[in-house]
């Protein structure tokens, strides 16, 4: 039982408290976009100083707790704290000068047990409860793949199968208001081979929101530990890990959101690329009967990117066998090379994966990629936009100018080169479609009208004189026409409004508005909005857009911070109109022109070029 003293004490300190929040931050009836300033309410403030003066004069016991109150101790700022079924998780406080406002985080939580042992090439089990506390303050290790940055002495660069993990970002105090916040889920990117959650600075995308959400990005299965297709693991009911890893996550995300202050029917999927495509077919995902998402942010990629092929495909059971060989199962059949497989070291299995994706990646005929499986993708792509069902949510999506320079062989010289590219990549395409292809592209070497053609110095460049023409077929076959494909599909007859935009800020000498450029602009970072005024202006217009589809499904409600002025991003329902981001602008690739920072107008850019992509897509190669 307190003492007399004990309960002095108590009142003393709550009446403080209570003084000083009357004073100080009014309770909000909405999310606030930045804290209220003390000194804005000098009155307040005084007679909250001159209530403590009286407390301390008159009522001897409460000396030591306005002694206390005052001391840097009492104002220290505690770790977030949230509890779950699964534990009770201590998170931290993120120190960056980039961020407007101030973020806490929760990082590194698993939302599945590792997926090692037995639980190798197999579907991810979620976590069991418990009572314990967890720290929640470093990133955990990346998932293997063929990891391209590596940086010594960074521990969370580093690789575990131990990997299924979470990190979820909130604005400081945002626990706080009256209402649940949007949410938002962000998939990386990496080919299905590379990549992890921290690639992303989802923090820094949220800080400069005009007003808050909780963000969350987490780590999936990639290479052939997240898609190892083949005929037996099609048989075994294990195909795409990868994909069921993210759906996983998104029914975490509803079962626990709502212990950080998020919404679980307020749910935006993000992602580019990899993490792209894989939004694309969990919309296509007829057999999930649940709402786990409400609204999808889909950058440079689509369900219909490349070809999806059926999982015992002859391209799919070559890589199977080879990575089978490297692993050291050969010669085993049925169940045992499973077993073979779930046995042999992560570090031999880690090789063998990224052995055989780099057999295949000068042609992109990548391995370990997400298959037909009769579940989650149950059907081809375009199958499923001609069907008409699949889940209809709010939609913005874009493409990049130069999708294709990151992937395509740098010094294609001639144009047999070209054929033969395109020959191995697409073998359905035959004589007939080669012919028609190099109509659509024209050879730079004979024609002087080609678009094509490069008055640089190629030498110095260290690029072929078919480059350009190479990578810009691919880049519309792999990216930019897929990703129209969807916004046609997808606005047609009404359906929920779709926001497409053009990325065209030439960035590099060689790579222009290369395949991933927007991220750095979409997260607000420092390198590109420090290249000059208007690449900052470009920065903020993006981020505002997104940002505000992710509070609001417009990307036209919320101005951002300091309150930018944009023009108005319509449906691309109106015209087929598209938001164009850049044009004209190559400050940062060592030019002087501004260009434009974003303009919503008629884009017909690579329309043409599309009609016979889509036709060549209705043929499938197995």
């Amino acid at each position: 039982m307190l003492n007399v003293d004990a309960r002095w004490t108590r009142s003393c300190k709550a009446a403080l408290t209570t003084s000083m929040e009357k004073g100080s931050n009014p309770v909000a009836t909405k999310p606030l976009t930045r804290p209220t300033r003390l000194a804005s309410k000098p009155v307040f403030f005084f007679s909250s100083l001159l209530a403590l003066l009286i407390f301390y004069n008159f009522v001897p016991q409460c000396h030591h707790a306005v002694q206390s109150f005052f001391t840097l101790e009492s104002w220290a700022d505690p770790s977030p704290r949230v509890e779950l079924k699964q534990g009770t998780f201590i998170g931290t406080h993120l120190d960056n000068e980039n961020h407007p406002v101030p973020v806490e985080a929760f990082l590194g939580i698993a939302y599945a047990l590792p997926p090692t042992g037995e639980r190798r090439f197999a579907r991810a089990v979620p976590m069991p409860e418990s009572r314990e506390v967890f720290p929640a303050t470093d990133y955990s290790l990346r998932c293997p793949g063929k990891q391209l940055l590596r940086i010594p002495g960074t521990p969370w660069l580093e690789s575990s199968e131990d990997c299924l993990t979470l990190n979820i970002f909130r604005w400081r105090g945002s626990f706080s208001y009256q209402k649940k916040l949007p949410v938002l889920v962000y998939i990386h990117r990496g080919a299905f081979n590379r990549g992890f959650a921290a690639m992303h600075d989802t923090a820094s995308m949220l800080a400069w929101s005009e007003e808050p959400f909780i963000a969350l990005s987490f780590n999936y299965r990639i290479g052939a530990l997240g898609f190892l297709n083949s005929q037996l693991t099609e048989k075994e009911g294990l195909l795409n890990l990868g994909l069921h890893d993210q759906k996983l996550l998104l029914e975490w995300v509803q079962d626990n959101i709502e212990a950080f202050g998020g919404d679980p029917n307020d749910v935006t999927i993000a992602g580019l690329s990899a993490g792209a495509h894989s939004i694309g077919h969990h919309i296509m995902d007829v057999n999930e009967e649940r709402t786990l998402f409400h609204k999808a942010v889909i950058e440079s990629g689509a369900a219909t990117s490349r070809a999806v092929h059926p999982a015992n495909s002859k391209l799919h059971e070559m890589q199977f066998e080879k990575f089978v060989a490297q692993v050291g199962c050969s010669g085993k059949k049925g169940s045992e090379i499973l077993s073979c497989l779930r046995q042999a070291p992560s570090e031999v299995v880690t090789a063998a994966q990224t052995t055989v994706f780099d057999e295949y990646n000068p042609s992109v005929r990548w391995a370990w990629q997400p298959v037909i499986d009769d579940d989650i993708v149950s059907r081809r792509p375009l199958d499923a936009w001609k069907s008409g069902k699949w889940h209809k949510v709010p939609i913005m999506t874009g493409f990049n100018h130069n999708e294709g320079t990151m992937y395509v062989p740098k010094k294609v010289q001639k144009s047999d080169e070209f054929n033969s590219f395109f020959a191995t990549l697409l073998p359905q395409l035959g004589k007939a479609g080669l012919k028609k292809l190099a109509e659509l592209y024209p050879d730079p070497a004979k024609a002087e009208s080609s678009p094509y053609v490069d008055t640089r110095n190629l030498t110095d460049l260290g690029i072929g004189e078919q480059y350009k023409r190479v990578e810009a077929a691919y880049g519309h076959y792999a990216y930019v026409c897929p990703v129209r494909q969807t916004a046609d599909f997808a606005s047609a007859g009404q359906e929920p409004p779709v926001f497409l935009y053009h990325w065209a800020v030439n960035k590099a000498v060689i790579g222009g508005a290369n395949h991933g450029d927007q991220i750095w602009y979409e997260t607000m970072s420092p390198l590109v909005r420090n290249v000059s005024p208007t690449h900052d202006e470009i920065a903020r217009r993006f981020n505002s857009y997104v940002t505000s589809f992710i509070v609001t499904g417009d990307p036209n409600t919320l101005q951002g911070r300091k309150a930018i002025s944009r023009p108005r991003w319509g449906k691309f329902s109106e015209g087929k109109k598209t938001m164009v981001f850049g044009a004209g602008n190559d400050e940062a690739a060592g030019g002087s022109q501004v260009g434009v920072a974003s303009e919503w107008v008629d884009d017909e850019w690579a329309r043409e070029e599309c009609k016979f992509w889509w036709e060549k897509s209705e043929v499938p190669e197995d």
